[in-house]
């Protein structure tokens, strides 16, 4: 790097998650042998969401296969500062030997961003690039990416009441019929956060003459969108596993825990990616297909906080449910707009904790970034993850308040 000994960017206090409208802060460190000649000195902040994939296509003819590229990129803001020289790049500046510390700092928009997320075929990114502008040779420059969490807070409503579904089946072996093969499922709640887990009920009834296992799953959805087409990506990720189901017998789950690992949070906000959630719960059949039903939930970004006074009678009565839910994943009520969600307004809590995406980091280095990239340019997302969840059972359902409101009375 010749003169340049040192060049990165460093956030202040060493942060590295975001919410919509909040201040990135910090300072661009440059440290010199000698004396440096430049243009200018300045540092960029940019977020964008970006989608491809590509698929095969026949012409149908001697002239055999071909590949047809999907692209999509929606660019949510691109901002500057000069921070030594001139904004022109015209003018010959010196920067003297030594340590040098430039502060910067830009807003984030209050809406209109999405969660950082990075998938198979796109990535919602944002980053800080500060760059070296020098006079006929190479600029020098480097990169540093950050997370942008979109707030979904499981606390509403919405969030709160339980998720439920039904299937049921009947085999056939040449010309006998056995007894029929049933699910019912329901989750305690909808809305969840990373650390947390999810308490399933269950119950299985198998009258067949086949031995049945039982297992749930948290299944993660990716779907992309250019073009008008869609490509999906489907994601395992915590598992759990019931003792086998004996011909002729039932069993059940009671509140079966299944941990949620630090994922991405739901992303619905998003007209290139999107990110859904659903624990599947299936009985593995010998010689038959699998039996399955979906229990859609949210990953959102605010934990837990209290239970509501009538948070056993939402997550208890789920007949009244089916036609909020239907079973489908793109039904879910989705998250406010972040206007609606202001952070200060939220009760005093301890200041939230993250994990890295257990998905790993990835190089967010691209095509716009010509020449080499001083500095790691490797990054993983940044989640809001519940450390030490204990999974607190709903009180015993009561009709009758067992803490009336001060004052009140029979009519």
């Amino acid at each position: 790097m010749g003169k340049l000994k040192a060049f990165e960017i460093i956030f202040d206090g060493n942060k590295a998650v975001f919410y919509p409208g909040q201040e990135v802060s910090g300072k661009c460190v440059v440290d010199l042998r000698g004396d440096m000649k430049m243009k200018s000195l300045r540092v960029f902040m940019r977020g964008v969401a970006k989608v491809h994939w590509t698929e095969s296509r026949s012409t149908g003819n001697r002239l055999g296969a071909y590949t047809e590229h999907y692209n999509a990129e929606i660019e949510y803001f691109f901002k500057k500062q000069v921070l030594f020289g001139g904004d022109t790049g015209e003018g010959r500046e010196v920067l003297a030997e030594g340590h040098h510390e430039f502060p910067f700092s830009f807003q984030l928009p209050s809406g209109g961003i999405s969660t950082s997320f990075e998938g198979k075929y796109g990535s919602i990114r944002y980053w800080l690039k500060a760059e070296v502008e020098k006079p006929w040779t190479f600029n020098h420059k480097t990169k540093k990416a950050f997370t942008v969490i979109s707030p979904i807070d499981i606390n509403r409503t919405e969030y709160m009441m339980a998720v439920e579904n039904s299937i049921e089946k009947t085999l056939c072996c040449w010309c006998c019929t056995s007894g029929p093969i049933s699910l019912y499922a329901h989750t305690d709640r909808k809305g969840y956060c990373p650390g947390e887990s999810i308490a399933i009920t269950a119950d299985f009834e198998n009258l067949s003459s086949r031995t049945i296992i039982p297992h749930a799953t948290l299944h993660q959805t990716q779907t992309f969108i250019a073009g008008g087409k869609s490509r999906s990506r489907i994601s395992k990720f915590t598992i759990v596993t019931g003792p086998a189901i004996q011909p002729g017998r039932t069993a059940n789950w009671d509140a079966q825990l299944l941990k949620i690992p630090a994922v991405s949070p739901s992303i619905i906000n998003s007209c290139l990616i999107r990110v859904d959630y659903a624990v599947r719960l299936t009985l593995q059949i010998p010689g038959a297909y699998n039996l399955s039903v979906d229990l859609p939930v949210v990953i959102g970004t605010v934990p837990l906080r209290t239970r509501p006074s009538n948070y056993r009678a939402l997550s208890s009565n789920v007949e009244d449910l089916s036609r909020l839910n239907e079973s489908r994943l793109e039904f879910y009520p989705p998250a406010p707009p972040y206007s609606e969600l202001d952070l200060s307004s939220l009760p005093d809590e301890p200041p939230p904790t993250y994990a890295e995406c257990v998905e790993g980091s990835v190089d967010i280095t691209d095509d716009d970034d010509d020449g080499d990239i001083i500095g790691d340019t490797r990054f993983t997302p940044m989640y809001a993850y519940v450390h030490d969840y204990q999974y607190q059972p709903p009180p015993a359902y009561s009709e009758v308040d067992p803490h009336p409101a001060p004052g009140g009375g029979q009519g």
